[in-house]
């Protein structure tokens, strides 16, 4: 914990998705607090990290009396702590100071999936980065966005392989989880960044997790790009159907206020499905947090529509997993068992087009059905989890295992491996013929 000298109202200090803004070529500079005044001058005169005072200068921390002590101030008793000019300093703001003022803000997040980011430590991915891969793939790759752990040297200095990180999921050296800087760039803290797409975008884009892409390619974010200035996103009150009606943010759906919802810094409060694995899940109490989110859905969409659009994407995540997830899993499974597959991961072709399957394409198709990104869902992913599936992953394990996809191929959904009747293929015919001509 941090010491703390000013008594500032919480309300005062709220710069997260609900909180006050302030545009800086809008806003007058702020004066200094005294204890902070000396830290001003130094990284003027000298010339380090300049901006940053004049981005402070212009938040509301500034605005409000919370200076740079405030946050960096730190015990002698800190794992982080240094002599700083006479001060004793941390360089990392860690969620536990971040409590001292948003105690609420804070709790939610750091019981989010978000802020257990940092599990990927132990899991087949940071195998892939940190082994396959090497580690400074992982330092610069995987852990910028799930998080190091921060690991401190003697005379509190960190580690320079940990930090700088603002992986969402960071393990501080005082023991909390995540980065609130992952989301509010520091040290302006603007709550427009949290609430812009593109701050998603550094860690929700890619061939495995493209959620950036996909809200881009969705009617959610054409409509967003169309009417960015009418989104109101730098408001002090940013309440939809209120303050703004354009379009809706990855921010108003998964942590923004509506009229009958607060804001909350734990995104799983509003998702039904668990997309991440192998064979996606629903979460616990599933029924309550769709019954959430379609309380967002509510605010632009009539009941029907909404209702409609969930069964479209469970019954698209329910054929993945049927058709494609679970078959292709028990395969595995018994190859394993069998000892054609070593206790190595990544050592055979199979384990690579497995982990393709469903990490990249299974993921895409998924998360394009989950957020309305028909190219996304089809071209980027099922037509790719299918040409994957039969074209790759069933031949090489005939090949380690004669037979062993005989109880995929014997099952309806996959018959058509092996020819479709003249009646099928009459019946096809007959569609394209009404819809585009002979």
């Amino acid at each position: 914990m941090r010491p703390w000298g000013l008594s500032v109202p919480l309300v005062c200090l709220i710069t997260f998705l609900a909180g006050p803004v302030f545009a800086a070529t809008a806003q007058k500079e702020s004066p200094v607090p005294g204890e902070s005044k000396a830290c001003v001058d130094c990284h003027r005169q000298q010339k380090v990290a300049a901006t940053a005072i004049e981005e402070w200068k212009m938040s509301t921390h500034a605005k409000e009396g919370v200076g740079c002590l405030d946050c960096h101030g730190a015990k002698k008793e800190d794992k982080d702590v240094f002599d700083h000019y006479g001060k004793l300093v941390a360089t990392i703001v860690t969620p536990n100071d971040c409590a001292q003022c948003h105690e609420k803000e804070s709790k939610q997040f750091q019981g989010s999936h978000h802020a257990k980011a940092g599990d990927i430590l132990g899991s087949l991915d940071n195998f892939l980065g940190e082994v396959v891969e090497g580690p400074p793939a992982a330092i610069s790759g995987c852990k910028q966005c799930h998080g190091s752990i921060v690991k401190i040297l003697p005379g509190g200095k960190i580690d320079p392989t940990t930090w700088p990180n603002t992986g969402i999921g960071r393990i501080n050296p005082d023991g909390s989880k995540g980065a609130c800087t992952a989301c509010h760039s520091r040290h302006l803290f603007s709550a427009k960044v949290a609430r812009s797409p593109e701050s998603c975008g550094k860690c929700h884009l890619g061939p495995d997790h493209p959620q950036k892409e996909i809200y881009d390619e969705s009617k959610h974010g054409i409509a967003f790009y169309a009417n960015r200035e009418r989104m109101n996103l730098d408001s002090r009150s940013w309440v939809l159907g209120k303050d703004y009606t354009a379009a809706p943010t990855c921010a108003t759906c998964h942590l923004s206020a509506t009229p009958d919802l607060p804001v909350t810094h734990d995104p799983g409060e509003r998702i039904s499905w668990t997309l991440r694995p192998a064979i996606s899940k629903k979460l616990e109490n599933w029924e309550r947090k769709r019954d959430t989110m379609k309380a967002v859905c509510a605010n632009c969409h009539n009941p029907k529509f909404s209702g409609a659009f969930f069964t479209q994407y469970d019954i698209t995540v329910e054929l993945y997993n049927e058709k494609f997830a679970k078959p292709g899993a028990e395969l595995m499974k018994n190859l394993r068992s069998a000892g054609k597959l070593t206790p190595t991961q990544f050592d055979e072709k199979i384990e690579w087009t497995w982990f393709l399957l469903w990490h990249h394409e299974g993921r895409r198709a998924r998360h394009g059905a989950s957020m309305m990104a028909p190219d996304f869902t089809q071209w980027h992913g099922f037509f790719e989890v299918a040409e994957r599936f039969y074209m790759e992953l069933l031949p090489e394990a005939e090949e380690l295992l004669p037979g062993s996809t005989g109880f995929i191929l014997a099952q309806d959904q996959h018959k058509w491996m092996k020819g479709i009747s003249e009646e099928e293929r009459d019946t096809m015919r007959k569609f394209y013929e009404e819809r585009y001509g002979k």
